[in-house]
């Protein structure tokens, strides 16, 4: 089967396996495509020796896999002009799933995915580095985490909008504290002697602590994606960071997207019903989901579109554990991750 486009852009060839994209020797810049700038031509926005990244604007959405693929494979030979001559992708929904697939390493116990609620917090100040650290030591694949933001516009994790659970002698907002501030405040005297001292983390010593050893389950709390972006840009651990954002706020997963191709979206759908919808104008690899939503229906509508779930557990029984699992569910949220491993290890 041939379809023949615009002569002026290119000639897309198909057969039942194979892409193959003929780029004329002379492209100028094509403002029509929502991930080239309209200022410069294609080859100047692909091939860019002196960035790290090329120059590709912000991607608003990614229409299908074929716009996917040319971005991961538009490595091309060129001509005398320099100017790629030709793309021959094969099998294009083999080498989609791939890519996705390589953003969520296999779980470290079993086949599904362990994440540490606040951190492994039981006995240790939630959202702590030390809770985060121990999340590494037993074996956890992601952390969760909280974000707020400081008066002076710095970035912490604390699940509360006030620290009055956390500390002793203080009230009032975390957002009405300066860091510095809030750094003078103990959150581990109230936990126990052993955690004295312990002081609310940044973003930045909590990506310092991950990176490399766990992923992050983000919990955006407040609308912090710019700065949250501009942050994580400096760690390069985009492909690191699942951001949790309600599929009731499209604009924060809009701007997510739009400022950063390659971060991972999880918006929560909801209700199963709403999962088709969601699909279509997020195009996500993973939802969020409770256990109040979550049903075997559920996952399987998810898996069609070979997006995983996540859920948070309500109970956090081996009972509740054993049916999340049997209905297929990929990740599991908990507040006693060691215990979930446990028994993970047990069912091997």
């Amino acid at each position: 089967m041939n379809l023949y486009f615009n002569r002026s852009l290119c000639f897309f060839f198909f057969n039942l396996t194979t892409l193959i994209l003929v780029i004329p020797e002379e492209l100028p810049a094509q403002s029509g495509h929502n991930y080239m700038p309209a200022k410069i031509g294609w080859h100047d926005a692909v091939y860019d020796d002196n960035k790290k990244e090329p120059k590709l604007v912000p991607w608003t959405t990614w229409d299908n896999a074929i716009e996917r693929e040319m971005n991961w494979y538009l490595n091309a030979p060129v001509n005398e002009q320099g100017y790629p001559s030709f793309v021959c992708i094969t099998n294009i929904d083999e080498n989609y799933q791939s890519r996705r697939n390589d953003n969520f390493p296999k779980p470290k116990n079993g086949d599904i995915y362990v994440i540490a609620h606040r951190g492994a917090h039981i006995g240790i100040p939630e959202n702590s580095l030390a809770a985060i650290q121990k999340a590494i030591d037993i074996g956890c694949d992601y952390v969760e985490i909280d974000t707020r933001a400081t008066r002076d516009g710095r970035i912490v994790s604390v699940h509360n909008a006030t620290i009055d659970q956390y500390v002793t002698g203080k009230t009032g907002k975390v957002k009405d504290y300066t860091l510095s501030e809030l750094k003078q405040m103990d959150i581990g005297e109230k936990i126990g002697q052993d955690w004295r001292n312990t002081r609310i983390p940044t973003i930045e010593e909590i990506l310092q602590l991950c990176r490399g050893q766990i992923g992050i389950y983000l919990d955006l709390k407040e609308p912090l994606v710019p700065e949250l972006i501009q942050i994580i840009h400096k760690y390069d651990m985009e492909r690191d960071i699942i951001w949790y954002i309600s599929a009731s706020r499209p604009d924060l997963i809009k701007e997510l997207q739009n400022l950063c191709y390659q971060c991972i979206p999880m918006p929560d759908p909801g209700e199963e019903k709403n999962i088709t919808e969601v699909e279509r104008q997020v195009h996500p690899q993973i939802f969020a989901s409770d256990m109040s939503k979550l049903s075997e229906s559920f996952v399987k509508t998810a898996h069609s579109n070979s997006t995983k779930v996540f859920v948070d557990e309500e109970k956090g029984t081996r009972e509740e554990w054993e049916q999340i699992i049997n209905w297929g569910t990929d990740g599991i949220q908990t507040d006693d991750p060691a215990a979930l491993i446990e028994f993970l290890q047990e069912r091997k």
